[in-house]
């Protein structure tokens, strides 16, 4: 018997993505890249990464289509919005929505669509092999656009993804990024703040106030104001206080929500939990201070990427009925 594939498609603000997995969720093809962005700037205006993706996608997906026998291609997963709710919406998620709408018009086969989000709980979910129990779960959202905690319930093909927590201002990307770019990195520049914050090690240097958490709730703005003067004398000196700083945030709200909604689950997903150093130090604390397990997914998984799109497909095409609508 022939194999089955999904083929799935992300287009997020920074990332061109597109994967294909089959009907045991073995990932058969997997692309993602940055999108290009000017020395200097700090990110993409999204009439701009919309044409970037335009550009981009016909040669990823050729390069998919070439792994595969189309004939075996079951449906086509596409993520058309960053959450699922009503009136969210980001134009460069048309672009993949658009490629996907003519995919699966040429090939006969269904469409499904899912946010952006639910790409990211899916591309964690795998690395633990893994669905969503009927039990809750606490998921870390940190991107360069984005830190949310969510609370998450097994719905269906779709999870229940209530926001609990989070940044009230700035994300814990974009304050890394801009921290990054003061010291002269091309954005995005987080992972630079990361391999200085791994190089250096903390010191016992205090440039940076303890961020504060109220509900789960906390904000940046002020620490990236205190990040920047600090660079302008110390320089990377910073770099791995203020990664010290924003782990034992994350920690503490994760303690704070695991008590409140009597969950032990707690995830962490977006390219900024890919950091080595964030992955160190949590462990760290959660051996020496608590009995709750932080689990992080697969680096390579846990940026923006298409392999949760296209396992979310691939589980949808299973169901006997599947709303799709958003």
């Amino acid at each position: 018997m022939n194999s089955r594939y999904c083929l799935g498609i992300d287009t997020s603000n920074y990332k061109t993505s597109v994967a294909i997995t089959d009907e045991h969720d073995d990932i058969i093809f997997e692309k993602s890249e940055f999108l290009e962005v000017e020395h200097g700037a700090l990110g993409l205006r999204q009439s701009i990464a919309f044409f970037k993706h335009v550009n981009v996608l016909p040669s990823f997906i050729e390069e998919a289509l070439s792994k595969v026998n189309i004939n075996d291609i079951r449906c086509i997963s596409v993520s058309n919005a960053p959450r699922r709710v009503k009136g969210s919406y980001m134009p460069v998620f048309m672009a993949g929505y658009n490629a996907a709408k003519i995919l699966s018009s040429s090939l006969a086969v269904p469409l499904y669509t899912f946010s952006h989000q639910e790409g990211h709980v899916a591309a964690v979910l795998k690395f633990f092999d893994t669905g969503l129990s009927d039990e809750k779960a606490i998921f870390f959202h940190l991107s360069g656009g984005t830190t949310e905690a969510l609370l998450a319930a097994n719905d269906g093909v779709h999870y229940g993804l209530e926001i609990v927590g989070g940044t009230k201002d700035i994300s814990v990307g974009k304050l890394l990024d801009r921290a990054g770019a003061a010291l002269g990195y091309d954005f995005p520049a987080g992972k630079y703040i990361d391999q200085l914050a791994l190089k250096s090690g903390y010191n016992s240097s205090k440039h940076l106030t303890t961020i504060k958490v109220d509900d789960g709730w906390f904000n940046l703005s002020g620490t990236e104001y205190q990040v920047l003067n600090a660079i302008e004398t110390y320089g990377t000196e910073v770099a791995a206080e203020l990664m010290e700083r924003v782990s034992i945030l994350l920690f503490d709200v994760s303690k704070y929500l695991a008590n409140k909604f009597d969950t032990q689950k707690i995830y962490m997903a977006g390219g900024v939990a890919s950091s080595k150093f964030f992955r160190a130090k949590i462990r760290e604390l959660t051996h020496e201070n608590s009995s709750l397990t932080i689990n992080f997914g697969s680096p390579e998984l846990s940026g923006d990427n298409a392999v949760g799109i296209a396992l979310l497909g691939g589980k949808a095409s299973n169901e006997s009925i599947f709303n799709n609508t958003i």
